[in-house]
């Protein structure tokens, strides 16, 4: 058999015909290689992947999503890149997708509802197969077309538009209730809390769960102590300042996140004002940076990694059998304590 090669055929653009015939092998062999069939030989499978690399073969994704195969692709969706809890679920979802051979496009939506709505519909044309969505924007935009298609898909830190929405996420509300009891215990009654972007379910329940354990204790709610954040540092430092410029601050704060809780942190220093001996700082997320900076930051544990490799196998599990019954996991937060919080100073 001729052996045929790029240098062979000036200008040719590499197919797999030419790549069964460079195997010895059917088309329908190559196909069932490219789409990751369990029904291939690992000889006949070996020698099809060194014919293609001999070839320089590379594989149109779209002609074969539209050929009816699979581009053994999944697409994943993050408001950003900037911080730790993005970088765990990714790390968790790209362990788990790289144990199955199949490749990740990622997508940043800057937060923006139109721009995911964009990719989202890009997407689902044929790019990937699946799509896995970290804290998504606004999901009623898309999700019911989405369904409506059979696409799959996974929400993860996001409660999603209805018990026939597949999500995983973690346990807010109790987690949020938890923290709020062990400041309230430590002796703290003036508790400020800086929420996270309202329009997301994770941030209504971190609020919700602060709200129910003042009520548990009988402390009456100040509205001067919640601060609207968008889970951006920044807001953690406003919203500190904040605290701080009222006639009866707080002796605590509990931020939604990590990253607001170190920009509370920066405001506090600002002022002159030591952390914990003159106000506690506590966190939500538990992203590596936490237990780094000084004092190193109690908070809520995410099982954030974890989040990531549960969505990813939600998802393939729903390419292998579309059919199965939709899952919406909420796996358990834990409260991590550390240096940054102690009992209220008493009053001089």
């Amino acid at each position: 058999m001729k052996t045929l090669t790029n240098t062979s055929v000036p200008n040719h653009k590499v197919t797999i015909v030419d790549v069964a015939n460079e195997a010895g092998v059917s088309f329908a062999t190559v196909s069932r290689v490219l789409n990751n069939s369990a029904h291939v030989k690992p000889e006949t499978r070996a020698r099809v992947l060194s014919a293609m690399e001999r070839l320089g073969f590379v594989a149109n994704r779209q002609a074969r999503s539209l050929a009816g195969g699979k581009t053994n692709c999944i697409g994943l969706l993050v408001p950003d890149l900037g911080t730790g809890y993005i970088g765990e679920i990714i790390r968790g979802i790209d362990a788990e997708l790289t144990l199955r051979g199949i490749d990740l496009i990622l997508y940043t939506t800057h937060r923006t509802a139109s721009k995911e709505a964009n990719y989202v519909a890009n997407l689902a044309t044929g790019m990937v197969d699946g799509l896995l969505l970290v804290l998504p924007r606004n999901p009623t935009d898309y999700i019911g077309t989405l369904t409506r298609r059979n696409f799959p898909f996974v929400l993860i830190d996001h409660q999603g538009t209805g018990q026939d929405c597949p999500a995983v996420g973690a346990t807010n509300w109790q987690g949020a209730y938890e923290a709020t009891e062990y400041l309230i215990k430590l002796g703290h009654r003036r508790i400020g809390f800086i929420t996270g972007s309202m329009d997301l379910g994770c941030a209504q329940d971190r609020l919700a769960g602060y709200r129910a354990a003042l009520r548990t204790y009988h402390i009456p709610e100040d509205p001067n102590l919640v601060y609207e954040g968008t889970f951006f540092q920044p807001d953690g430092y406003a919203g500190a300042s904040a605290f701080l410029d009222l006639p009866d601050p707080p002796t605590a704060i509990f931020a939604s996140n990590d990253v607001m809780a170190m920009g509370a942190m920066d405001a506090i220093r600002n002022r002159g004002l030591r952390i914990p001996d003159d106000i506690s700082v506590l966190g939500f997320d538990d992203i590596p940076q936490a237990s780094l900076i000084r004092p190193a930051l109690t908070t809520v544990q995410q099982p954030l990694e974890k989040m990531g490799r549960l969505a990813a196998q939600m998802l393939l599990d729903l390419l292998e059998n579309p059919a199965q019954k939709v899952e919406r996991i909420e796996l358990p937060t834990k409260l991590i304590i550390r240096e940054s919080c102690q009992p209220p100073r008493q009053a001089d």
